[in-house]
This record gives C-alpha cells, structure tokens and sequence, in this order.
C-alpha cells in the first residue's frame, strides 16, 4: 500500500509501496483511515529538528496521528469497538499494564508507542491501533471533524491546565490548530476575552476570525506588538503555541502579577527564562503535552453538539498521492489543517 514514511535519519519524507497491515492480534484494531491531519509535529519530523532522535532505531515509519476511519477488523480479545464502526483514535493510548497505568497515572504511560511517531502511523489507507484508544463516533461527527479531536484534545487540556475560569483575559501565541483549540476550549471555559496573535500568520489569522474572535494580531505588522500589550496586558493567563523559545519571554511579558504561562509549543532550542521575574511577579509556568482519555470523551461530546463551529479549521484536503504537497502548504503557512484523505482519487 502507499505510505508516506520517514525512511532515514535526515530531512525529508517519502512516499513509498509499505506493507498493508492484515491480521491483527489481542486487543488491536485495525482501521481504515478515511482522512488523517498533517501536524506540526510531522512538519518536525520532516525537517528532522532536534529532539525526534528515537525515532532512529524505529525507522522507516509512516507518519500521521490525527485521524479518523472505520474499523476493518479487530483482534480476538477486543470487547468495546467492532468491525464497521466509525471511529478516531487516541494515538498516544497508554498500554495498561506499566507502572504509571497501574497506578493511576496513565498519562505518564512508559509505552505509549504513539501512532506515527513509534510505530506506523495513518498517513496510509490502514493504521492497526490500540482498543485502549478507539472512539466510536456519534453520526453527527463527520470523518473530517472526527480528524480534528486529537490536536482539540491537546487544545482542551492546555485551557485545563491553565485553569482558565470565568472572566479571564486570555492570549494565544500561535494561530495554529493547536493555537486555535485552545482559543476555543478558553472561550468555551467563560474567559472574558480572548487575543490570537500570529507573526506573518494572515491566512491562519484568517481563519481565527471565521471560528468567532475578533481580537487577532498579526505581529510582523508596525506597531502590532504594541497595539497587543496594550489591549491585552494584565493577561490572567498565556499559551504559547509556536514553537518558538523567544515567545515565552515575550508571553511572560504579557501576564499581570501571579499570572500562569502555558507553554504547548514544540521547542527545537532552549529558551531564556528570567527567574528574578518569576519569583518576583510570583508567575506560573506550566508546561502541557497531549491528552487524556477524559478530554477525548468530551471533545467528541462537544463535536456532536456544536462540530460544524469547527469546520473552519480545515482549509486544504488532499489524496495521499500528493501528502507531499500537504506539507509544502502547511509549512508555507498558507493553510490551516490540511487533511490528506487516502481514499480520494488524485485530481
């Protein structure tokens, strides 16, 4: 089957012939992916930045760990899904077994073997997953939407983290997906307001404004970064979505006196911490990763009742023949989600 893999240690991915997955044993789940997201994560990986080094000894590996299918088939100990169901997966589902699951922390799983990352992923018509983190759909989740819970349930679990309540003042570094979820799950948890701010972002600035928010900040523009502090300083509470080490001094900078500093995004390098401001404003600096069963339970709830809010987010679908072109557009920064759907036809 076509497969879009990371063959060898060093940038670049390849779309290659890989074997079909077919049988499936215990409690795994085999699906057939129907639309798959490209993340920033695997533009990480295609470029090889520093700290996907583990995934050296795995290689070759097919990428692609937001997305949706039906199942094919199931193994013979797999009780909660079953073959035809419209499902999403959980790419990071813990094993259940480690120390960390048998003592109630699951999310410090000691072998996640996240879909496209540590094994073969969905950027390919078939992906075996683990029951553990199978979804079945509600009919009013489409297989496009349904693509779209993994990056929302790591939006969703940074306004957790952030503990954003009622009334808050909120900014977004990063207009991203990851940016956008959070945006929206902040908003959805009563803050007050809530600024999205970009730097050569117009596009995907574009697309915050379609999900509701009036208040985005583009800031490569001449006096934006100002024109941010000014409406938006005092902030209770700051994600950083990009990525970039400098936006966490620039996110502190942002925050009134005791308060909290998210940071979500993927650093390649280390960032500058000033601590006499830590200790002095008393700030918070949390960092989030990922997600856990209890978001994905209410994100999909949430997509049955108010999914089509959400449809903005895509703006680019692809058949997996041109994967590659999918990720041009998303490093470009001229789309938003681009979803590559492995059963279109090559237009």
């Amino acid at each position: 089957m076509l497969a879009l893999r990371k063959v060898a240690a060093q940038p670049g991915l390849a779309l290659v012939e890989a074997p079909a997955p077919q049988a499936v044993s215990g409690t795994d789940v085999l699906i057939e992916v129907e639309a798959a997201g490209i993340c920033g994560s695997d533009l990480h990986v295609d470029d090889w930045s520093a700290g996907y080094d583990f995934m050296v000894p795995l290689l070759p590996v097919t990428l692609g760990h937001e997305f949706s299918g039906r199942v094919a088939a199931v193994g013979p100990d797999v009780r909660s899904v079953a073959v035809g169901q419209r499902v999403a997966a959980w790419p990071s589902a813990p094993c259940g077994v480690c120390p960390a699951c048998k003592s109630g922390r699951p999310q410090n799983c000691a072998d996640k073997r996240t879909l496209g990352l540590y094994r073969d992923g969905a950027f390919a018509p078939r992906v075996v997953a683990r029951e553990s983190g199978v979804f079945v759909l509600p009919d009013a989740v489409d297989f496009e939407l349904a693509a779209l819970i993994e990056p929302l349930c790591v939006g969703a679990r940074a306004v957790g983290v952030g503990e954003v309540r009622q009334g808050d003042k909120v900014v977004v570094l990063g207009p991203g997906t990851i940016g956008q979820a959070i945006a929206w799950f902040a908003r959805l948890s009563g803050a007050l307001s809530v600024a999205v701010a970009g730097f050569g972002d117009g596009p995907r600035l574009d697309v915050v404004r379609r999900l509701g928010f009036s208040d985005t900040f583009d800031l490569a523009g001449a006096g934006e970064a100002d024109r941010l502090a000014a409406r938006f300083g005092g902030a209770d509470v700051v994600f950083e979505a990009t990525g970039h080490p400098s936006s966490i001094a620039d996110g502190m900078r942002l925050l009134r006196n005791e308060g909290t500093l998210v940071a979500t995004g993927i650093h390649a390098a280390p960032a500058s911490l000033d601590l006499l401001q830590v200790v002095r404003r008393r700030l918070q600096i949390r960092g989030s990763h990922g997600a856990r069963r209890e978001d994905w339970a209410r994100v999909i709830e949430t997509l049955r009742h108010r999914g089509e809010e959400l449809r903005p987010m895509i703006t680019h679908r692809l058949p997996l023949a041109r994967a590659l072109e999918g990720f041009a557009l998303a490093r470009s920064r001229s789309a938003s989600k681009v979803l590559i759907l492995p059963k279109a036809k090559e237009s």
